[in-house]
């Protein structure tokens, strides 16, 4: 008699059951080391903020959450302004360190809005945390425009924020001519953003110039809502080279012909009388007094 054994083969069910499980097992820790991140220390701030006038000190904390199997180490960087505690902290597993860190505003900062960055790198990634920092003080706006000049089918210029707020600046073109006005652009917005002590070179097209003129070239710069204004110009002219150069060829030759011709005309003049000359002269006379 024969014993027939029942099957161990497995159900279709347990093989889905037992691939999900596994799955799960294996993508569980690498998702959990992507998973430390960097924030202010408390609740509900996605960036640091301060204020303080300039010569201030202002201290805040970062938090370092680690929510992985393993102690996690991490490098910090900060701002020329920014001071952190350590460079670089040792993160138990499923739990966070606090770093506290200071800012220091330098003296003579003018007014405005800074903007700064605190990095942490850690497990071959990189999170940054953003420090806006707002620095008081008397907010005097102050606007000039300097070295106009023309070059080629381009007027070029610079401006230059010598105040203390950042300005958004308009600008006006106009040019001048001899029987006239050749350009007249009206005020508009230009695309540039112009913090306290930045200098900004610019060029502003001019396609139409003139090929025969003396020109006078000004440009108007306001920005603060017009309370700040400022002018500078150039004066230019326009000459077409190589018509000149020919009528310049011409004269010269013409100059120099009339040159040659004075000179042989001396010549003649300084030449003495050849003998026939002379024998014809007294036959004249003679003649004369003949008759």
């Amino acid at each position: 008699m024969r014993v027939l054994c029942p099957s161990l083969r497995p159900s279709p069910c347990l093989l889905s059951l037992l691939g999900l499980v596994a799955l799960l097992s294996a993508g569980t820790p690498a998702a959990a080391d992507e998973g430390w991140s960097v924030a202010p220390l408390g609740t509900g701030r996605p960036y640091f903020y301060a204020e303080g006038t300039p010569g201030t000190v202002l201290q805040d904390t970062l938090s370092v959450r680690n929510p992985t199997a393993r102690t996690l180490n991490v490098r910090l960087s900060g701002g020329s302004w920014l001071t952190l505690a350590v460079p670089e902290v040792d993160v138990p597993a499923r739990t966070r360190a606090d770093v506290p860190f200071t800012v220091r505003i330098p003296d003579g900062t003018p007014p405005g809005d800074r903007t700064t960055t605190i990095s942490a790198r850690a497990l071959g990634r990189t999170a940054t945390v953003r420090v806006q920092l707002r620095v008081g003080g008397p907010r005097l706006p102050a606007l000039t425009v300097e070295h106009v000049r023309v070059r080629g089918d381009r007027i070029a210029y610079e401006l230059v924020n010598r105040g203390t707020t950042d300005l958004v600046p308009t600008l006006a073109v106009r040019a001048d001519g001899v029987l006239g006005p050749l350009l007249d652009r009206a005020p508009r917005t230009l695309p540039v953003h112009l913090p306290p002590g930045r200098r900004l070179a610019l060029t502003e097209p001019w396609s139409e110039r003139p090929v025969f003129d003396a020109v006078d070239v000004r440009l108007t710069v306001t920005a603060a809502d017009g309370t700040v204004r400022d002018e500078a110009g150039a004066s230019v002219r326009f000459v077409p080279w190589g018509g000149v150069a020919g009528v310049a060829g011409v004269l010269c030759a013409g100059g120099a012909l009339g040159v040659v011709r004075r000179l042989r005309r001396r010549k003649r003049r300084d030449e003495p009388p050849c003998e026939h000359a002379e024998l014809a002269a007294e036959t004249d006379e003679l003649t004369g007094a003949m008759t």
